[in-house]
């Protein structure tokens, strides 16, 4: 069973400025619930420590797509599966608004449960809430990867 879930929230800062944030990604521990530490390996892989429901779980995941301004895209690669995609959207100079879908297979009982119980949904939106504070306390980026990975075409 895969749990799903996608959110938005407008963020009082450039829509280069979301974007470049987003993008460093070792600072997710800061506004992430549960995020423990992340390790970037190269420009697209990274090495991730979470505490679920209580487990601490580890996985590598590859960024399949990223472009600037518009969207970064995920899959673990190992261990814990999840999956999932952000973008950017420019609503003004300096509003833009962040959107992001992501999947995750709960494993074990207390993880389908708190799923079933939204767990997992208000989590996401309690992260983009913190990451809207950490973004418009800062008022500019604490760095900045501008690169652009592409899906392979088949």
């Amino acid at each position: 069973m895969t749990a799903s879930v996608e959110k938005s929230i407008d963020v009082d800062v450039p829509v280069r400025t979301a974007y470049n944030q987003w993008t460093q990604f070792e600072t997710f521990p800061e506004f992430m619930e549960g995020v423990v530490e992340v390790k970037q390996l190269s420009d697209t892989t990274l090495h991730w420590k979470a505490k679920v429901a209580g487990t601490e779980k580890e996985w590598d995941a590859t960024i399949t797509e990223q472009q600037p301004d518009e969207r970064i895209a995920w899959k673990a690669v190992d261990g814990a599966p999840n999956a999932g995609v952000v973008t950017f959207h420019r609503l003004s100079d300096d509003k833009a608004r962040v959107m992001l879908q992501l999947e995750a297979e709960p494993e074990g009982f207390i993880e389908e449960v708190g799923d079933k119980l939204g767990v997992f949904n208000r989590r996401v939106e309690a992260d983009l809430k913190r990451f809207k504070e950490y973004v418009e306390s800062r008022g500019s980026e604490t760095g900045a990867w501008r690169g652009e990975v592409k899906q392979p075409t088949s």
